[in-house]
Order: C-alpha cells, then sequence, then structure tokens
C-alpha cells in the first residue's frame, strides 16, 4: 500500500488558505440566507398583525372550545351517548353524499376541461404563441380566483344549491389541473411526435397516439389527488350556500349545538380518510411505488 506523499508546507499552507476561504464563504451566505428569511418572517409577521402575546392570552378559549364540542360519550351508557350524540346521522349521510357528489362532479368536469386545454398551453406542441399565451393566461384566472369565491358569484347568479359547488369547483380545478397537466406534458420524450408528425399524422393524431400513453398515468394521478382537495373545498363551500354538508356544520356553529359540530366533523374527517386511502392506493396502482433507495 503506497504512502501518501506530504506536500511542502507552502503548498499545504496555501490549499489550507483556499478551503477556509471557500467554506468561510459559504457559512457567510448560508448565514445570511437565514437572516434574510428571518427579517422577512418578521416584516410578514408584522403586516398580518401576528401578535404572539394575544395568541398566548387567548389561547384558552380555543381549547375550551375544543372541550365544549368534545362528544358526549361516557363510560356508563356509550351506546345510548353515542346513538345521542350522531341522532342526525341519516340527514348528514344525505347531505355529505351530495357534498361528495359535488366534489366529484366538479373535478370530472375541470379534468376534462383541463385535460383539453393542457395540449393547447404546451409550447412542445403548439406553435402558436399567442395562442398559448391566452390558454395559459387563462387557466391563471381559473386557478388564482378561490374556488369560494366563484360560488358567492354563481349564488347570487343562479341562487342556493349544489349546482353552485359544482360550477366553481370546475372552474378552479380546470385552472389548477390545466397547468399541472401541461408542465407533464411539456416533459415528454419528442421523438414519438417527430416520428408521427414525419408520417404525416395530424395534431390530434399525434396526441393520441404519441403523448397520450407517455402521460396518462400522471394525469391520473393528479386528478385522483385534486378529488381527495375538491371533498375539503366542496365542505367548505357549504358556508356560503352551496348545499352540502358545509352548510349544516356552519349551522351547527352559528345556533352553539357543540354536540352536533363535533359528529359533523368527525364524520367529515373519517370520509377524508377513507378517501385519501382509497386514491392512495389507485395512485400506487397506476404508477407505481416508488423504489426505495
Amino acid at each position: 500500500m503506497r504512502s501518501l506523499t506530504k506536500l511542502p508546507p507552502e503548498r499545504e499552507a496555501a490549499l489550507s488558505g483556499l478551503y477556509a476561504a471557500a467554506t468561510g464563504a459559504a457559512r457567510r451566505r448560508t448565514l445570511a440566507g437565514f437572516a434574510l428569511v428571518a427579517v422577512l418572517a418578521v416584516l410578514a409577521g408584522l403586516v398580518a398583525e401576528v401578535r404572539p402575546l394575544t395568541f398566548a392570552e387567548n389561547i384558552g378559549k380555543f381549547t375550551a372550545y375544543l372541550a365544549q364540542i368534545l362528544p358526549p360519550v361516557g363510560l356508563d351508557h356509550p351506546v345510548a351517548d353515542l346513538r345521542a350524540w350522531y341522532w342526525g346521522l341519516p340527514g348528514w349521510l344525505a347531505l355529505l353524499s351530495e357534498t361528495l357528489l359535488m366534489a366529484y362532479l366538479g373535478t370530472l368536469l375541470g379534468g376534462i376541461a383541463g385535460f383539453v386545454l393542457s395540449f393547447v398551453a404546451s409550447a412542445n406542441l403548439v406553435r402558436s404563441r399567442l395562442l398559448r399565451l391566452l390558454t395559459k393566461r387563462g387557466l391563471e384566472v381559473c386557478r388564482t380566483v378561490p374556488d369560494i369565491v366563484f360560488a358567492l358569484i354563481f349564488v347570487i347568479a343562479f341562487g342556493l344549491g349544489p349546482m353552485v359547488g359544482v360550477l366553481a369547483i370546475a372552474i378552479h380545478t380546470t385552472g389548477a389541473l390545466g397547468k399541472l397537466f401541461s408542465e407533464v406534458v411539456e416533459n415528454i420524450d419528442m421523438r414519438p411526435v417527430e416520428g408521427l408528425s414525419a408520417a404525416g399524422a395530424t395534431w390530434v393524431q399525434t396526441v393520441r397516439f404519441a403523448v397520450l400513453p407517455q402521460v396518462l398515468s400522471n394525469f391520473a394521478s393528479y386528478g385522483l389527488l385534486r378529488f381527495e382537495i375538491n371533498v375539503r373545498g366542496a365542505a367548505v363551500l357549504g358556508f356560503v350556500g352551496a348545499g352540502g354538508i358545509g352548510q349544516e356544520f356552519l349551522g351547527a356553529i352559528r345556533n352553539f349545538y357543540y354536540a352536533d359540530v363535533s359528529a359533523i366533523l368527525v364524520l367529515i374527517i373519517l370520509t377524508v380518510f377513507c378517501i385519501d386511502l382509497a386514491t392512495e392506493q389507485l395512485r400506487h396502482r397506476l404508477i407505481g411505488p416508488e423504489d426505495p433507495r
């Protein structure tokens, strides 16, 4: 085994100086980055009127409210208490199913629109810069405006009801999925596209046979993820009169029906848990689990 050759003292000192300078510069950049983040956090807190002392003084009210909405289920009569707690279960399940259908239909309509527009917004498939620009700006408008704002506008136009929630979710989903889908399309392998184009295929045929096979699994994965998000969003849209379980939940909060608040909240959480688990399994079947490193 060869022994390491020792550098001359002057060469070793020069390299040590260069290393110390490089590490010192990196350390200063890191500290400057942390300092910048801290300053921005303080400024954001001041602008947002974040008051830690006020939060600490009033945290007791929050915990007291949580104690009030605890379910009235004891050890003496757990079955009877559970029945009393979920006295409105049939009606709540009907409203919850309405919320799920709102999320499903809104996701489906928004997914179809985002699917179509994503190909038009992709720079590697559409040469017209103006067409891409208009499509991307339209998608930005759809996803920038919160779905609850769309719901408020539609409530004024069409009145109360689940249709309002479906329209609001569909528009917001169009913008969100359109952007995600277009980014997937822009990262495909272009060799199949070039081959079909050279063979005389139309634009639609090229998308169908060269693009879709590469992106369909990712599209399905993003669509399932969006459905999870929309289920939670559909529950909130009920607050503005879009129907579903959210409207009943808001009524329980306003009327101080503490047991109903906790019962409906637990019902929504369990539903979201089940949907998350189911869609996770579907995504793994579509794209496969990640390889362990």
